[in-house]
């Protein structure tokens, strides 16, 4: 049973767990990335501090985000694997989906429909609620691009305190859609919520490795916070004290000789070994995708001394590669030389690059010796790709978790 010093938090979209991790924190990342420790470990990591929240309900609709996600958290009863359009549905039918005192709402609502990557069909979407195909016209609020709407009823349903949703930097670039989803997000609850200005945040900026930009929506109940608190953070802007954003640790997008300088691939994959040397099922197996050229994506070879691309939820020939031949422009001379061979990222290397801890079970073999997976490499690629950053969440967690007797009386 949750302690009266746990802040509850229930997670929408919650994929494999990157922002349920991120908020829980006390997980191993490199110490190069780490600001905010317990202690020191081996191989380069540290052990970041645990936090007051405490995930008490997550849901996905993906089969391969709640095999991650189970064989890391391991809470049987806790993650539902069904639309949020069907959870409210059964909410409304009179089932007890949502679990009482809940303090704190996160998701991470589908962003294909707003990447810059995808078509950019915004609220039209192509999709379905369950990820399928609509070959027609669907009216209503129950296509992809309208997942957040229903993000939004599960805050009126649950009311708690504070609610973050993140999403694409693109969306801010398409038409009026930021302004819309702060709007929507700012009447639930019968208009009960203050949303502040949504914020991109740089990864890098966090130490994470990784060119990855995420547009951040933070709401706080009116009705809960304290007098003072209301009247900061109604304010333009926000006085720094009240400010729920975290402060960049790591200077790649701001230039601040006080911060530490941004985290290279080359630090992170220094303790790695070669796939064919590795006992980790996520480093041993890996895309055998051929090299398509250099007009299509994720043909190119990562730089060691910067960091990663953002990596993306593709399929095996999408992923960059870690290392390129001399014929395809590789740059790695001293490991070609060494008789490396010419291949693409591990599923391993891309959960570093994004900050999940070395031993989440990201590709699990059925046996021993079978060649079956209960989660295997294409899929793992699938929900790394999706996941926010832990790293980036634990910031926003943190932050939060400090303002937490400002805003709030409990």
């Amino acid at each position: 049973m949750n302690t009266t010093s746990d802040i509850n938090l229930l997670s929408l979209f919650s994929g494999c767990g990157g922002m349920d991790l991120g908020f829980e924190g006390h997980f191993p990342v490199h110490e190069r990335s780490a600001t905010d420790v317990e202690r020191g470990l081996e191989d380069h990591l540290a052990l970041l501090k645990k936090t007051r929240f405490r995930v008490v309900f997550a849901n996905d609709i993906l089969e391969e985000a709640f095999v991650a996600w189970s064989n890391y958290f391991k809470r049987p009863g806790v993650y539902r694997r069904e639309s949020i359009v069907d959870l409210v549905k059964a909410h409304r039918q009179g089932e007890a989906v949502f679990p009482a005192g809940v303090d704190v709402v996160t998701g991470g609502f589908p962003c294909q429909d707003f990447s810059l990557a995808g078509k950019r069909r915004g609220f039209d979407s192509h999709k379905d609620h369950h990820g399928n195909l609509i070959r027609e016209a669907v009216a209503g609020e129950e296509t992809r691009g309208k997942l957040y709407t229903w993000m939004k009823e599960v805050i009126d349903i649950t009311k708690p305190k504070v609610f973050i949703a993140e999403n694409v930097k693109g969306l801010v670039n398409l038409s009026d859609v930021k302004e819309v989803i702060q709007r929507d997000f700012a009447s639930a609850d019968d208009g009960g919520y203050l949303v502040l200005p949504p914020r991109v945040l740089h990864a890098a900026d966090f130490g994470v490795p990784q060119a990855r930009e995420r547009v951040i929506f933070i709401g706080l109940r009116v009705a809960a916070l304290k007098a003072a608190a209301r009247d900061a953070l109604t304010r333009d802007p926000v006085p720094e004290a009240y400010d729920p954003y975290p402060r960049p640790t790591h200077a790649y997008t701001v230039v601040n000789n006080r911060l530490k300088r941004p985290v290279t691939l080359s630090e992170i994959f220094a303790s790695l070994p070669e796939p064919d040397e590795a006992t980790d099922p996520a480093q041993r197996f890996y895309s055998r995708a051929k090299y398509m050229g250099a007009h299509c994506q994720g043909q190119k070879e990562v730089n060691l001394s910067g960091i990663g691309p953002t990596i993306r939820s593709e399929h095996h020939g999408n992923i960059e590669f870690r290392r390129l031949s001399a014929a395809r422009g590789g740059k790695m001379a001293a490991e070609l030389a060494r008789g490396m061979a010419e291949r693409r990222l591990t599923p391993r290397e891309c959960a570093l690059i994004q900050t999940f801890p070395p031993d989440y079970p990201f590709v699990i073999p059925a046996g021993e010796r079978s060649r079956r997976f209960l989660l295997n490499p294409s899929d793992a690629y699938k929900v790394i790709g999706n996941a926010v950053p832990p790293l980036l969440a634990y910031h926003l967690a943190r932050r939060l978790e400090s303002l937490w007797p400002l805003y709030f009386e409990k």
